[in-house]
C-alpha cells in the first residue's frame, strides 16, 4: 500500500512538474500553429505527441542513464530498467550522483536566470529587486559552479564533470530558447514565408530543448525510468491539449511561471545534496512540488478572480 501511494504521488509531481514547466514552449507552439494551416495542425497535434512522448521524452532518460552506464550497453539499460532487475538497477543507483549533480546545477542555474534576467509577474517580496540586480547573474552562477566542482573532486571527480556538463547544458539550451523567442517573432510576422513544414521542423526541435528541464528535472522524483517515462508523458499529452483549446486561459493564471521555477530551484537543490550524499526522502520532492504549484496557482487564482471584481464593478459605475 505503501509504493502504491510513493507511486502515485511520484506521477502526479511529474507530470505537474512537466506541465507547468512545459507552459512557454506551450504558448510558443500555439502561437505559431495559428499562423499554419489546418491540416499542417492537425499532423503537428497527432505526431508531434508521438515525438515528444516516445522519442524525445521517452528515450532521453535512457540515453541520460546510458551515459553514466556504457558498460550495460543502451539495450541492457533499456531491458534492465524496464524488467526491474535489481542487481543493474543497484548500479545504476551508485553511478547516479555526477547525474545528480549536473542536473542540479542545470536546474539551479534555470532559477538563478529567471529570478536574476527575466521579465515577470513579482509573486513574492524582494523579486523586483533581485530582478534589478540582474548583472549579478553571471557572478553567482560561476562561483556556484566553483564550489561545487571543487566539493565534487574531493568526493568524486566524475561528480565534477557531471557538473561542468550541468552548466554546459543549461548554456546550450539558453542560446536555442533564446533564437526560439526571435524566431517567434518572425514566424508571426506578415513577411514571414516559411513553409508549414519548416514550422513545424522548428516547433519540434523547439519542444526537445524544453523537454530537457522536465527529464532533468524529474531525475530529482526518483531513478526508476519507467516512472519517469509515465510521468512526463501524461505530462505532455496535457500540455499539447493546453496547445490547443486552453493556452489563453492558462495565460491568465499568471503567477504559474513562478510556481515552475520556485519547483525548479527545490528539485536542483535537492539533486545536489542527493548527490552528495544527503539522502533526501523520495517523497519529499512531489509534496513540495505539489504545494509549490498548487500556492501559486491559488494565488494567480485570486488575483484573476479579484480582476473580474474590479471590471464588473466599473462597468455598474
Amino acid at each position: 500500500m505503501v509504493e502504491v501511494i510513493f507511486f502515485a504521488l511520484t506521477l502526479v509531481g511529474l507530470a505537474l512538474f512537466e506541465i507547468v514547466s512545459s507552459i512557454d514552449n506551450a504558448v510558443i507552439n500555439a502561437d505559431v500553429l495559428s499562423t499554419m494551416s489546418k491540416r499542417a495542425r492537425r499532423w503537428f497535434l497527432l505526431w508531434g505527441i508521438l515525438f515528444a512522448v516516445f522519442v524525445v521524452r521517452g528515450l532521453l532518460p535512457f540515453i541520460i542513464v546510458y551515459s553514466l552506464n556504457p558498460s550495460l550497453g543502451f539495450w541492457g539499460v533499456i531491458n534492465a530498467t524496464i524488467s526491474g532487475d535489481a542487481a543493474v538497477i543497484g548500479v545504476i543507483e551508485a553511478s547516479a550522483p555526477p547525474l545528480l549533480v549536473g542536473g542540479g546545477v542545470f536546474l539551479i542555474f534555470l532559477f538563478f536566470h529567471w529570478i536574476f534576467m527575466e521579465p515577470k509577474h513579482y509573486g513574492l517580496f524582494g523579486e523586483s529587486y533581485i530582478h534589478r540586480k540582474g548583472v549579478w547573474f553571471y557572478a553567482i552562477v560561476s562561483v556556484l559552479l566553483s564550489v561545487i566542482i571543487w566539493l565534487s573532486i574531493h568526493v568524486n571527480p566524475v561528480m565534477a564533470f557531471g557538473a561542468a556538463m550541468g552548466s554546459t547544458a543549461f548554456f546550450i539550451t539558453h542560446g536555442f530558447k533564446q533564437n526560439a523567442e526571435q524566431r517567434e517573432k518572425e514566424m508571426l510576422s506578415k513577411d514571414n514565408h516559411m513553409s508549414d513544414w519548416a514550422k513545424i521542423a522548428y516547433l519540434e526541435v523547439i519542444d526537445t530543448t524544453f523537454s530537457i528541464d522536465g527529464v532533468l528535472g524529474a531525475f530529482a522524483f526518483t531513478l526508476l525510468v519507467p516512472l519517469i517515462l509515465i510521468g512526463n508523458g501524461i505530462g505532455a499529452v496535457v500540455v499539447r491539449q493546453i496547445t490547443v483549446s486552453n493556452i489563453e486561459n492558462v495565460k491568465k493564471y499568471k503567477y504559474l511561471k513562478n510556481g515552475a521555477m520556485y519547483s525548479v530551484a527545490f528539485l536542483g537543490i535537492i539533486m545536489i545534496l542527493d548527490a552528495f550524499g544527503a539522502h533526501i526522502p523520495s517523497y519529499i520532492s512531489p509534496i513540495v512540488t505539489v504545494g509549490i504549484i498548487s500556492y501559486f496557482f491559488l494565488k494567480s487564482k485570486r488575483e484573476l478572480t479579484g480582476e473580474k471584481v474590479r471590471a464588473v464593478t466599473l462597468q455598474r459605475k
